[in-house]
């Protein structure tokens, strides 16, 4: 194909992938004029006119629009320029359609009424704000006259939803889900109903207290990340460098109540780490069986939706906990 061969009409629609009848209305619209024409009036085309017909119909497939189109080909716009803001316009459709999904998607699982389907738009459409003010008023009022230690209601708070710019089907749905729960009044109810079981009775005030709950979510869970990585090197529980990691996690387990690490205390810890799984199952045959409010079914299911939102591991992601590993490294040496 020579730079100076001119080709008729038909020829400039075939190589270009339009049909004749666009290439001849784009040339009506003085947006390609035909570069001349042949002894018998015909349309004639040479190779840069039919390479800007194929990045005219490139660009009409992306859907933009022809005021656009001629801008750049005028100059008034550079295709960068162009592409980008096009970019722009179909990464804001694709939101809104995966907005709907999530939408159609909860209303097909959960069988839905036009109310809700109402509720659900609104709820995936709420500004950083408003989601914030949602989640706000969910713990105002789960916490009001809570009987808990200070601060405990805010620490609880903290943990709360940060939808990203470009969320997921899956982070929408679990907003959806959330969103609906924290306003439903039951929900509310149930919350603050396992709070003040598990955290307001007397012998269980220290875990809600702030020095506990620091130890339990920052601290602690930081040196415990130590000990779980040496499990998963295959480290022995009696080696010397998992040996220095457990003295550091039980003295500042032991500092919460002023109480110094002795032998006795490592082997009274060491039997209470074995007892764990067993404790557990227990706890969750006793929750199987309660019709009171329990923790996966109220706060438990609040952060698994939480984690999913922000895309965190949450706590059925995480490995299993080796007690009776940690038991073996706690023990006193003999």
């Amino acid at each position: 194909m020579d730079d100076h061969d001119l080709y008729p009409i038909g020829d400039a629609a075939r190589r270009s992938g339009l049909s004749v009848s666009a290439v001849r209305f784009y040339a009506d619209t003085g947006l390609i004029p035909p570069t001349g024409l042949n002894e018998a009036g015909h349309r004639m085309y040479d190779i840069q006119a039919i390479a800007r017909l194929e990045l005219v119909r490139t660009l009409r497939e992306l859907d933009t629009d022809l005021d656009e189109i001629r801008r750049l080909l005028d100059g008034g716009t550079t295709l960068h320029d162009l592409l980008t803001t096009h970019l722009e316009i179909v990464e804001r459709q694709e939101r809104t359609l995966r907005a709907r999904r999530a939408v159609l998607r909860t209303l097909i699982k959960q069988g839905g009424t036009t109310a809700q389907a109402d509720l659900m738009h609104k709820l995936v459409s709420m500004t950083d704000e408003e989601r914030e003010r949602t989640i706000d008023d969910f713990w105002n009022d789960v916490g009001q006259d809570l009987d808990v230690p200070e601060g405990f209601v805010d620490r609880l708070r903290a943990m709360r939803p940060v939808l990203p710019a470009d969320p997921t089907a899956a982070q929408l749905e679990a907003w959806i889900e959330l969103a609906d729960l924290v306003s439903d009044p039951a929900f509310r109810d149930a919350v603050r109903t396992y709070l003040r079981d598990t955290y307001s009775p007397p012998e269980a005030r220290l875990l809600a207290t702030e020095p506990f709950q620091e130890f339990m979510h920052v601290s602690g869970a930081s040196l415990m990340e130590e000990l779980l990585a040496a499990h998963r090197a295959g480290q022995s529980p009696r080696s010397p460098g998992v040996q220095q990691a457990v003295i550091r996690f039980m003295e500042a387990a032991a500092g919460l109540s002023g109480t110094p690490l002795t032998p006795e205390l490592r082997d009274r810890m060491a039997g209470g780490y074995r007892q764990v799984p067993g404790l557990l199952r227990q706890i969750a045959d006793e929750d199987a069986a309660s019709e009171r409010p329990v923790y996966d079914s109220t706060h438990g299911r609040y952060l698994s939706l939480v984690a999913l939102i922000n895309g965190t591991p949450a706590e059925a992601d995480h490995d299993p906990i080796p007690y009776a590993w940690i038991a073996d490294a706690m023990r006193a040496t003999s």
